[in-house]
């Protein structure tokens, strides 16, 4: 699951929602410095994308990927899965996808000073290209993935995977179909029981 999926998976409060952010940024033992809720968020953050990996669905999509991409496909089907979160919004969520991106990003704003200098940065870019909104389109499926690979240590065209998003959207569709009830599932038998 990539920012969208995370940050709806976090509910509404505002730490859990940075804290499941910033779980992309937190790499090793959560600091102890971190407020309960930012720690949970990240443990939450961690929870989930061990349950995406290890799914059956996730790894289908994976497979639909050309055999040079699915090396990466973890990052890539992630970026797919938002994409299919936001065209499907309205089925998830009460709030248009504009509305509650604009929530998301007043709260962002407001607890800058606790993220670390990476997630700022990419904060920001995220607010200033609406990137929430924007996943909606399939250009921003390729536009993510082509800068996300530029923060590889080697080059990888993983924009080349909007291809692949094209020529099997109706499987891609399926399988995010299939999983997003259970991951949502998962979250909530997280929720209720955090230590377990």
């Amino acid at each position: 699951m990539n920012y969208l999926a995370h940050l709806y998976l976090a509910g509404d409060d505002p730490a859990a929602q940075v804290g499941n952010l910033m779980g992309d940024f937190i790499k090793g033992p959560i600091p102890e410095s971190l407020s309960p809720g930012l720690a949970a968020g990240v443990r939450l953050h961690r929870r989930i994308d061990s349950y995406t990996d290890q799914h059956a669905c996730f790894r289908i999509s994976r497979r639909r990927l050309a055999p040079p991409l699915q090396r990466y496909g973890g990052i890539i089907v992630d970026v797919i899965y938002d994409h299919m979160l936001a065209r499907k919004w309205a089925n998830h969520h009460p709030q248009s996808l504009a509305e509650y991106a604009a929530n998301v990003y007043r709260t962002l704003e407001a607890q800058r000073a606790d993220m670390p200098p990476d997630m700022q940065r990419r904060v920001r870019g995220m607010i200033d290209t609406r990137l929430l909104e924007a996943y909606a389109d399939e250009a921003t499926v390729t536009a993510a993935l082509d800068r996300i690979a530029q923060r590889l240590k080697r080059p990888v065209p993983l924009g080349a995977a909007g291809s692949d998003l094209s020529r099997d959207r109706a499987g891609f569709e399926a399988d995010f179909e299939n999983f997003f009830p259970q991951l949502k599932g998962f979250v909530a038998r997280v929720r209720e029981c955090p230590a377990a």
